[in-house]
């Protein structure tokens, strides 16, 4: 019985490592319950907006890069 105790622990040991390293990087989308867009994925918690807001900032992608591009030298980067 330990053998068996130990065996599962050593999977969910090994399964715990591959959940946490395929994890980073990759985005996913869901509808809420309150019916708006969360995206999963950026940090802790998902970046939740309701659909005009989503429409809203996506219109604003480029003026977003040149921002981040001309604030270079003062924006952090995460990682």
């Amino acid at each position: 019985m330990t053998e068996d105790l130990q065996a599962e622990l050593d999977r969910l040991r090994a399964e715990n490592e591959r959940l946490k390293k395929g994890g980073r990087g990759k985005l996913a989308m869901k509808v809420s319950e309150k019916g708006a867009l969360s995206v999963y994925g950026m940090g802790r918690f998902p970046v939740t907006l309701y659909k005009e807001q989503w429409l809203r900032l996506l219109s604003m992608a480029e003026e977003i890069k040149a921002f981040i591009e001309a604030n270079e030298g003062s924006l952090k980067s995460k990682e």
